[in-house]
């Protein structure tokens, strides 16, 4: 099993930037695809990008490509969201996510640990 804890969510006006880390423990991390979920009041959640266990392939929902770009340092542990461009349609819950699929799943039921999740509130 691993264990996920995402920080780095706060208060952002529209433009700005933030950057979300999720910090891994148990099995070895490099043996994890990793994902960003996220769900928004009243909204289901929502994959928004993933990264394969060694960085070299990564996807996007439509809505953030160009803005927000996922990476990983398996020597931390750690895998990374950063957001600029930031709207208030990206206010929601992000959560950190990790599958063993080699390839990364954009379907939200693919992943298997999930983090608690982080608070993101753009404003306008």
């Amino acid at each position: 099993q691993v264990q996920l804890a995402e920080s780095g969510g706060g208060l952002v006006q529209a433009g700005g930037s933030l950057t979300l880390s999720c910090a891994a423990s148990g099995r070895p991390f490099s043996r994890y695809t990793m994902g960003w979920i996220r769900q928004a009041p009243g909204k289901e959640r929502e994959f928004v990008a993933a990264v394969s266990w060694f960085g070299s392939r990564t996807d996007y929902t439509d809505s953030v490509k160009g803005r927000f770009t996922i990476s990983r340092d398996n020597a931390k542990n750690t895998v990374y969201l950063q957001m600029n461009s930031l709207n208030p349609e990206d206010t929601a819950v992000y959560f950190c996510a990790a599958t063993t699929k080699t390839v990364p799943p954009t379907s939200t039921l693919q992943y298997d640990y999930w983090g608690q999740g982080t608070q993101v509130t753009v404003s306008s």
